[in-house]
């Protein structure tokens, strides 16, 4: 990592160090070496290439790919067009450039005429891959881009092992804020399990224009927001709640170990490992429902959703966590193929009780509640927030999954009164994604060294939940989505294909919903 720097660095001096006598044997002005962005599009003429390609330099992944291509195309443009120099400019670039200014014997000569050439197999390979991975990474970055639902946070209505395609012009595609990035990747590259990025560079937030805004009932992907920092050998679990578990101490101790429970079921011993902080266009993408949108105010009393206090209609598939009580076993053959139901292969079995826990819709409780087989179906019960798991994870609220607010969602330019009481619900918005320093002294609050009674905000925010209400991590449990983490609006399922069931014909080339 410490060689790349060094490379990375000594490449961008070298952009400003030799351009000055690079330009004129090209016949440019030498002081055009000196200005930046400038001297990338004089770059550019030299080796004959379009204006645009200065703006593939900054997409994650096709930048890194263009300035190989670039470097290599500068040499040849001076008459290097052999193995050893290809390489040259490819792992040493600082070099390759430093070589182009200052020897004497390199004349600029122009790119030979590939029209009269034929391609040899490596470069036309090369040149075919080349434009693949650059279309691809294009398209995924400001058009449309592959995920598959991994968890069941969404059923009834999204299914795990759905492969989707989002849509990022929905909303307007968002422009990398971590421009260099290996191509295709997320923020870790497969097999070598390092971080695909880079941060010495980073761009400000910036969104183009889209088809529409975010809208309520939209299946919504976007960067998570409690994933800015991540404790490596526990991904699945918020930071955050694992501090409130075990305590910062013990968190912070890379050689820290607590049970964590593996694929069969077992308790491991497992050590915490380093912490991590992720920059927002890399933190895990989540899929939600969005629900309440900016300047709204939301409140959840017994599983019903009201906006500003009228309830909203239930999202067809919504699901909740049922005990179905039974006299004799249910068939799960019979239940998957006659009322698309799951259940698991044996039910539980307490004293007398033999019975079920479920994700089921009200419709399909309904149905399993007059079948013959079954003595009752209730009902998950209320969970009380004994462990701060519900935002804003303070004492002093004790809201709980299936009652929760009423809660304001902040919307870019209003302003509220600013207090003790309602800190705990706005501290993370302002502080963290508004990059504020909050202090509380002597029962004031001070931002940014100002005593602040009120506070006015910068983005709008959202409030999202999964459809499968009591098997989904939203925002009842981590609070508001910022809207510079909003990435694409699920359009449509490409392929489905179940643990169990195998390729599910029926959900193949269907919207998303």
């Amino acid at each position: 990592m410490i060689i790349a720097q060094i490379i990375f660095f000594a490449t961008i001096i070298s952009y400003f160090a030799f351009f000055w006598k690079i330009f004129p044997k090209a016949g440019k002005e030498s002081k055009a070496g000196f200005i930046p962005v400038y001297n990338i599009l004089v770059w550019l003429q030299i080796i004959k290439k379009p204006w645009w390609w200065i703006l593939l330099l900054i997409v994650p992944g096709v930048n890194f790919l263009m300035l190989i291509v670039m470097h290599v195309e500068l040499a040849r443009s001076f008459g290097q067009r052999t193995p050893t120099w290809y390489l040259l400019a490819i792992l040493l670039p600082p070099v390759a450039i430093a070589m182009l200014a200052f020897k004497d014997d390199i004349k600029y000569t122009g790119l030979p005429d590939f029209k009269s050439q034929p391609k040899g197999f490596a470069r036309e390979w090369g040149e075919a891959i080349i434009f693949a991975v650059v279309a691809a990474t294009i398209i995924r970055t400001f058009f449309l881009e592959a995920f598959t639902i991994p968890t069941p946070s969404m059923e009834k209505s999204l299914l795990v092992g759905d492969y989707l395609f989002v849509s990022k012009v929905s909303y307007g595609a968002r422009l990398p804020m971590t421009p260099i990035a290996f191509p295709l990747t997320h923020h870790t590259i497969p097999v070598v399990n390092v971080k695909s990025y880079l941060e010495w560079q980073k761009l400000p937030y910036f969104r183009l224009p889209g088809f529409g805004d975010v809208e309520r009932f939209d299946a919504t992907v976007f960067n998570f927001p409690a994933g800015d920092t991540v404790v490596t050998n526990w991904q699945d679990n918020t930071y955050y709640q694992m501090l409130r578990n075990y305590g910062r101490k013990n968190v912070e101790n890379p050689d820290y170990k607590a049970l964590k429970r593996d694929a069969d079921g077992r308790d491991i011993p497992t050590p915490m490992g380093e912490i991590m902080a992720r920059p927002v266009d890399k933190r895990e993408n989540y899929i939600k429902r969005t629900i309440g949108l900016p300047g709204e105010t939301l409140e959840v009393k017994d599983r019903k959703v009201f906006i500003d206090g009228s309830e909203i209609a239930p999202i067809p598939g919504e699901a909740y966590y049922y005990a179905v009580f039974v006299k004799s076993a249910l068939s799960k053959q019979v239940m998957k193929e006659r009322n698309s139901i799951d259940v698991p292969e044996a039910p539980y079995r307490n004293g007398g009780l033999t019975y079920y826990y479920l994700f089921l819709t009200e419709e399909e409780a309904e149905i399993i509640g007059k079948m013959g087989a079954v003595d009752s179906v209730m009902l998950e019960p209320k969970r009380p927030s004994t462990d701060l798991h519900i935002y804003p994870n303070h004492p002093d609220y004790s809201w709980t999954e299936n009652d929760f607010g009423p809660l304001w969602i902040p919307a870019k330019g209003e302003t509220i009164a600013l207090n003790l009481d309602n800190l705990p619900l706005y501290l993370r918005p302002i502080e963290v994604y508004e990059h504020n320093n909050v202090e509380v002294k002597n029962g004031a609050i001070f931002i940014n060294g100002d005593v602040a009674t009120d506070y006015t905000f910068k983005q709008d925010y959202y409030f999202m939940m999964g459809d499968n209400r009591h098997n989904s991590a939203d925002s009842r449990f981590w609070g508001f989505v910022p809207h510079d983490h909003i990435v694409g609006k699920a359009v449509f399922i490409w392929f489905s294909k179940g643990a169990e069931d195998g390729i599910r014909w029926n959900r193949l080339f269907t919207k998303a919903r």
